[in-house]
Order: C-alpha cells, then sequence, then structure tokens
C-alpha cells in the first residue's frame, strides 16, 4: 500500500493545493490555472486515476477505497472514461459560475444544467441515517461506483451557490492564477489563494520594481 500510496501522491491531482476553503471550488481549481477568457492551462485530470488521487487527497476516500477505485478505473476503462469527462464538465462549470457570480455576470443554462444533472445523481444515492443525537444525510452507493467522487462535489456545489455568501468569492490575481476561494476574513482582506505561492511572488515583484525606481531616480 505504502508503494501505491506514494504513486497517488506523485500525481499533480493529488499536489494540487486545497486552500478554496469549499470542496466545490478546490474542484474547480484542479487545473495549473485559468486563462482570462475561462479556459484552463495545465488540466490537473488527465485520466481516471487522477480523480481518485485527488478525492484520496481531499480526504474523501481512505487508501482502501482509493486502491479498490483505482483498479476498478483500471478495468472498466470505458465507464472510468466516462466518468472522467463528467469531472471535466463539472469542474468547468463550476468555475464558469464562479466566475459568472464574482463579475455579476448572467449564467449559463449549460453550465448550470451541468451542475444541477450530477445534484440530481447525487441526491439518489442520499440516504438518512441516525448520526450523533439526529438524523444525517449520508452518500452510500456500490463499492464499484466509479462517479462516487462526484456527488460529494455536486452537492458542495449546490449548497454552495444556493446559500453561501457569494459576495465573499474571489478569484485570485496572481499571474497566470485565477483559482478561486472563499474569504472567510473577518475584514475581507483576502487577496490570493495562497499568500505563500501568489501572494509571496507579487511581493516579490513589488519590491523589485520599486527598487527599479529608485535607481531610477537615483541615477536620473
Amino acid at each position: 500500500m505504502s508503494g501505491y500510496k506514494a504513486s497517488l501522491g506523485d500525481r499533480p491531482s493529488a499536489r494540487a493545493k486545497q486552500v478554496a476553503g469549499r470542496l466545490c471550488l478546490d474542484f474547480a481549481n484542479l487545473v495549473g490555472g485559468w486563462s482570462e477568457g475561462g479556459a484552463p492551462r495545465d488540466d490537473r485530470l488527465q485520466d481516471y486515476a487522477d480523480l481518485v488521487a485527488w478525492g484520496w487527497k481531499a480526504g474523501l476516500l481512505d487508501d482502501a477505497s482509493a486502491s479498490r477505485l483505482s483498479g476498478e478505473g483500471e478495468v472498466r476503462t470505458r465507464a472510468a472514461a466516462s466518468v472522467l469527462g463528467r469531472a471535466r464538465r463539472l469542474r468547468d462549470a463550476i468555475h464558469a459560475v464562479a466566475r459568472r457570480f464574482e463579475r455579476a455576470g448572467l449564467q449559463r443554462p449549460a453550465d448550470l444544467a451541468v451542475i444541477a444533472a450530477e445534484v440530481r445523481i447525487a441526491r439518489t444515492r442520499q440516504r438518512l441515517e441516525l448520526g450523533r443525537g439526529r438524523l444525517e444525510w449520508r452518500l452510500a452507493g456500490a463499492r464499484g461506483d466509479l462517479d462516487s467522487l462526484l456527488w460529494p462535489v455536486a452537492l458542495s456545489a449546490e449548497s454552495y451557490f444556493t446559500s453561501a455568501d457569494l459576495t465573499r468569492l474571489h478569484s485570485c490575481p496572481g499571474e497566470d492564477c485565477g483559482w478561486h476561494f472563499e474569504d472567510t476574513t473577518r475584514n475581507r482582506s483576502r487577496q490570493w489563494c495562497d499568500m505563500r505561492d501568489c501572494g509571496n511572488v507579487a511581493k516579490v515583484r513589488r519590491f523589485r520594481s520599486r527598487q527599479r525606481r529608485r535607481a531610477y531616480r537615483k541615477n536620473s
């Protein structure tokens, strides 16, 4: 299992940072960045194993479940490819909807239809069960359900886009980034997807720009 875990962790999808604050937004960030036109750069969902690796890193799968799903995907290649296509469409739709909310734009029916379709599938897998002193909705499916990773993502998107404070939804202004995140700071001061990444790059660039301006004034 240790070797298998290492192979999962080596995949770009597993190394993607979980910094958005919402499961659905972290899923939408499974790219190297988003262009100004909304096109993904450096797609991190290249095959079904990438989806499994992300779910494992996000805590949706334990080691045994990840191993089982990955094995199923290798055997049922057509079904796995179909699920991968759905995953990409769901990711792109979540990004597009978030982008339009942030920019106060009109939503595209096609994007909403993608999310709605996945939500309907996820709801059929929900079971009302007894939790700690209350009833809870839980996802339950067969052991070989290759699309099980899409269910919590779809329900997260439904919950977020229908009940959250979307004025706190932002996209990172870092160069070639565009990752989405929810700003939960009290004074709404969060600007970057990750201060240690895009934020630090911007800080270094500002410092160098100031140094160049000072050098120019000194020599002029």
